[in-house]
C-alpha cells in the first residue's frame, strides 16, 4: 500500500510458482482482511445497543463509528512506508497484537469517551494490518498468474466480510452484549500471530521511502479538523467552530500537497493525480463508498429502532443486498471487457440512484420488503462501480507506482467510510432534531434524551407510562424517517455526481486486467 511495495518488477518476467505453503499463507493473510471488513458493517448493528447502554450524545455516536476509519485512513500510506523500511511481516504482527488488545478494551469500555479512544487506537493498529497483507502477497506470489488470483481473493475478502458482518453481528447481539462484536477479533488474530512467523518470510523494500514526520502530521491535521467540522455543523451550525476547523484543514491540506510536490522522495506521489482516469476512478470510488456506508448507517437504526427487528433479523434483512453486491462485482468483469468504463460505470450507478429513490418514496410506509429491494438495487450498482473503479486506479498508474496507487485506493475507501457516516449521519441528526415534535407533558430528562438520538428517544419511551411512551416512539420514528427521506435524496445526488465524474473522466478504457 506504500510507495515501494513491489519486490520484483512486474515486467521482469520472473515466474516462481508457489505450492501449498503459498496458498496456506494466503489463507492466513485473509484473516485480518475479513476482520476489518466485518467490522465495517457489524458496528452499525451494535450501535443501537451501544446507544442504549452508554447513552452517547449524537456527536459521540458518530465518533464511535468514525474514530476508527478516520485514524486508519490518515495513517495508511505512513504505515505502508514503515513496513517497507522495517519489515512488512514485523508490522503485521505488531498491528495484530495491538488490534487484539484494544479490541478487548473496547469490548468493556464503560463510557462513550473510552470507547471512542479505543476505536481510535484500533485505527492505528488497523492501518498496520491492511498495507502489510497486500505487500506480503506481492512478495509471496511472484508468478504473475498466481499473483493475479491471490489479489482477486484478497479483494473478494472485503465483500465476503461485509456479507458476514450482519449475520455474525446479529447472532452475537442476540446472545451476548454489544462488546462481543469487538471480542470477535481475538479468535481471529490469535491464529494469525501463531501462523505468520511459521509460514511467511520477512519482506522489505531494498529502497524504502523516507519517513517524513511532518507529512504525517500534516495529513492528520488535514483530515481530523475537516471531519470534525462536518460533525459540528450538524449540531451547532455555522455558529460553532466549523468554519475555523474547515479553514485549518484546508491550510494543512495545501501544505501537505506542497510538501509532496517539492520532496525528492514524497510519501505520496501527487503526479498520479494528473492522470484523468486515475483521479476520476478515485473520486468515483470515494463517492460510491459514501453512498453505501451512509445507507448502512441509517438503515441499521431504522430496522432495529423503528421496525423493531432484532439485530439478527436486521442482519438477515440486509443479507440479500450484500449478496447481490458481491455477485455484481464479479459479474461485471465480462461486461467490462466489452463496454467502456465511461458508459458501464454510470449505467451501474444509475441502479444505486434508483435504490436511494425507492428508500425516499417508501420509508414512511415502513415496508421491510421495499427496503430489501432498495438495498439490493443499491448494492448491485455499487458492486459493479467499485470493481471497475478499483481496477482502473491500479491499471491507470505506472507499474512502478502500483503500491502508491493501492494506498490511494484504500485511503479513498476508508475516507468514504468516514464521510458516509459524517455527512449522511450529520444531516440526518440535524433534521431529526429540527423535526422532532415531543408529546405535551413529557418530563425534561426524557425530552433531552429524545432530542439527542433516536436510540435516546426509544430508551426514554421505555421509562414513561405506556400511552406517553407510545406517543414519544411515534414522534421520534416520524422525525427520523423524515430525515431518512432527505438523506436518501442527498445520497442519490452524490451517486449522480459520481456517475457524471465517471462519464467525463474514465475515457474509453475497457481494460479489466491490471497492467503488468
Amino acid at each position: 500500500m506504500a510507495l515501494h511495495t513491489i519486490d520484483i518488477p512486474l515486467a521482469s518476467g520472473v515466474s516462481e510458482r508457489v505450492g501449498w505453503r503459498g496458498w496456506v499463507s494466503l489463507a492466513v493473510l485473509m484473516l485480518p482482511v475479513l476482520l476489518v471488513s466485518v467490522d465495517n458493517t457489524v458496528l452499525s448493528f451494535a450501535l443501537p445497543q451501544i446507544a442504549l447502554d452508554l447513552a452517547p450524545t449524537s456527536a459521540q455516536q458518530l465518533w464511535i463509528i468514525d474514530a476508527y476509519p478516520l485514524v486508519l485512513a490518515s495513517l495508511l500510506v505512513t504505515m505502508g512506508t514503515l513496513g517497507d523500511r522495517f519489515g512488512r511481516r514485523r508490522l503485521l504482527l505488531i498491528g495484530a497484537t495491538g488490534f487484539g488488545i484494544l479490541s478487548v478494551l473496547a469490548a468493556f469500555a464503560p463510557t462513550a469517551e473510552l470507547l471512542i479512544a479505543a476505536r481510535a487506537g484500533l485505527g492505528v493498529f488497523g492501518a498496520m494490518l491492511m498495507p502489510s497483507t497486500l505487500s506480503l502477497l506481492r512478495s509471496i506470489f511472484r508468478d504473475r498468474e498466481q499473483r493475479r488470483l491471490a489479489i482477486a481473493v484478497w479483494a473478494a475478502g472485503f465483500s465476503a466480510g461485509m456479507a458476514l458482518g450482519p449475520i455474525v453481528g446479529g447472532f452475537l447481539l442476540e446472545h451476548f452484549a454489544w462488546g462481543s462484536v469487538f471480542l470477535l477479533a481475538v479468535p481471529v488474530l490469535v491464529p494469525l500471530l501463531v501462523a505468520v512467523p511459521l509460514l511467511i518470510p520477512e519482506s522489505r523494500d531494498p529502497r524504502p521511502g523516507r519517513i517524513d514526520p511532518i507529512s504525517i502530521l500534516l495529513s492528520l491535521a488535514t483530515m481530523v479538523p475537516v471531519v470534525y467540522a462536518i460533525k459540528s455543523l450538524a449540531v451547532e451550525g455555522f455558529t460553532g467552530p466549523a468554519p475555523w476547523l474547515l479553514a485549518l484543514g484546508a491550510v494543512a491540506g495545501a501544505l501537505f500537497v506542497r510538501r509532496q510536490l517539492r520532496a525528492a522522495d514524497p510519501m505520496l506521489d501527487m503526479a498520479l493525480f494528473r492522470r484523468g482516469t486515475f483521479s476520476g476512478a478515485v473520486l468515483v470510488n470515494l463517492l460510491s463508498v459514501i453512498g453505501l456506508v451512509g445507507f448502512l448507517y441509517f438503515v441499521a437504526q431504522h430496522l432495529q429502532l423503528v421496525l423493531e427487528l432484532s439485530p439478527m433479523e436486521a442482519g438477515i434483512a440486509l443479507l440479500p443486498g450484500l449478496a447481490v453486491m458481491i455477485a455484481a462485482g464479479l459479474g461485471v468483469v465480462p461486461l467490462a471487457r466489452r463496454l467502456p468504463a465511461r458508459i458501464l460505470v454510470p449505467a451501474a450507478l444509475s441502479l444505486s440512484v434508483l435504490g436511494y429513490l425507492i428508500v425516499a418514496l417508501t420509508t414512511d410506509a415502513q415496508s421491510l420488503s421495499m427496503l430489501i429491494v432498495a438495498f439490493m438495487t443499491l448494492g448491485a450498482g455499487i458492486g459493479m462501480a467499485e470493481t471497475v473503479s478499483n481496477e482502473l486506479i491500479l491499471s491507470s498508474a505506472p507499474a512502478a507506482k502500483a503500491g502508491a496507487a493501492s494506498a490511494v485506493s484504500e485511503t479513498a475507501y476508508e475516507l468514504g467510510a468516514v464521510l458516509g457516516t459524517t455527512i449522511m449521519g450529520g444531516i440526518l441528526t440535524a433534521y431529526y432534531r429540527a423535526a422532532l415534535d415531543l408529546p405535551v407533558g413529557i418530563p425534561a430528562v426524557a425530552a433531552d434524551a429524545a432530542r439527542e438520538t433516536l436510540a435516546g428517544a426509544v430508551n426514554a419511551a421505555d421509562s414513561l407510562e405506556p400511552a406517553m411512551g407510545a406517543q414519544l416512539r411515534d414522534a421520534a420514528a416520524h422525525a427520523f424517517d423524515g430525515g431518512v427521506v432527505i438523506t436518501s435524496l442527498i445520497g442519490a445526488g452524490l451517486i449522480v455526481l459520481a456517475a457524471i465524474v465517471a462519464a467525463a473522466s474514465l475515457g474509453g478504457s475497457r481494460r479489466i486486467v491490471p497492467q503488468e
